[in-house]
């Protein structure tokens, strides 16, 4: 196929990037490099991206998603998927810039949307996230949950968007595929999270900041998963769903080419042992530093991948110790500690 990525320099997209290329299809990159978090390790994904065995088949594009008018000219160059992984992350980043998350979350999708609907792509796969579960305590989170009650900016921005894809999905046809991610690790990740901030405090002999005095768990899902979640689902357009109640609705499917799935490991995992986990890869123990939670944090966040697993055949993997060991040694080498 010929793909279009989003965010193709960012932590996710340069695993989709790669795996795409590595199964055969042209793949067109799009970034805008921000300096949300340092533009040099998005200049090396794609310095990566490169040096692939088949980066004839890549070709990145700067281009900044809010511009109207160079997004519809983008979408001029024909492609038969569109895989949206470019946003505005973090929900405490939510808090200091809030506009930064309209503009990039949901003006930039719409300018996405409208490319997909004025040049017939075969299907729009976007990443969604477990926050937009919010208030719900309900355990594991199922995607025919209500959503209604969104926490942080970030997440209302990420239900917003799958809310616009359903509209575009029953007005134009369009077959879009809303991905709720979980915790993603893994090497080349993001420096504003956890294990990345963790990794360096504990080199460097520094306290780490341990939120809700570490009564937190989250489902970490490794990146390789991540993708391999993605790329199944990529290939697959949705198709509307015939036995869908409009008495008693499904969010995550509808008569409409339309579906939401949670991509998670589908294992809550506290933070302290994930900390753990951590020390001893590094070999070294760090200094905890509990605080309390904070504005737009939950507790504990865990993914019921079970529709995943039942129309894909796939649920991840990965164990946690594996992923963070292969994220260890990524850090070691990148920064040569």
């Amino acid at each position: 196929m010929r793909v279009l990525v989003t965010g193709a320099a960012g932590f996710i997209g340069f695993h989709v990037c790669r795996r795409l290329l590595a199964d055969g299809d042209e793949v067109v990159g799009v970034d805008n490099l921000n300096d949300y978090y340092d533009p040099n390790l998005k200049k090396a994904r794609l310095e990566a991206l490169k040096k692939e065995p088949d980066a004839r088949r890549f070709e990145f594009v700067k281009l900044d998603l809010k511009e109207n008018a160079a997004v519809a000219e983008l979408f001029e160059r024909k492609f038969d998927a569109v895989c949206h992984l470019a946003a505005q992350p973090g929900v405490r980043y939510s808090l200091i810039d809030p506009h930064a998350y309209v503009q990039n979350n949901v003006s930039a999708f719409l300018n996405v949307l409208e490319g997909c609907r004025h040049h017939r792509v075969g299907h729009l796969v976007y990443a969604s996230s477990s926050s937009v579960y919010g208030l719900n305590q309900s355990m594991p989170y199922r995607t025919c949950d209500n959503v209604d009650h969104p926490i942080s900016l970030y997440a209302a921005t990420k239900k917003s968007d799958e809310l616009m894809a359903h509209t575009y999905s029953h007005l134009y046809g369009i077959p879009t595929t809303g991905l709720r991610f979980f915790t993603v690790y893994g090497p080349w990740g993001r420096p504003d999270m956890a294990p990345f901030l963790f990794t360096r405090a504990i080199l460097e002999g520094k306290p780490i900041d341990i939120y809700n005095h570490g009564r937190m768990e989250r489902d970490f899902t490794y990146v390789d998963d991540i993708v391999e979640g993605v790329v199944r689902v990529l290939r697959k357009p949705p198709e509307g769903c015939a036995a869908w109640d409009a008495k008693e609705p499904d969010p995550s499917c509808s008569p409409a080419p339309y579906r939401i799935y949670n991509i998670g490991r589908g294992e809550p995992i506290k933070l302290l042992d994930f900390i753990e986990a951590l020390e001893d890869a590094l070999g070294m123990e760090a200094q905890k530093n509990l605080m309390p939670i904070q504005p737009g944090d939950v507790e504990r966040t865990w993914a019921d991948t079970s529709d995943l697993e039942r129309e894909f055949g796939y649920r991840p993997q990965t164990p946690l110790r594996e992923g963070i060991k292969k994220f260890v040694d990524w850090y070691r080498a990148y920064y040569g500690v």
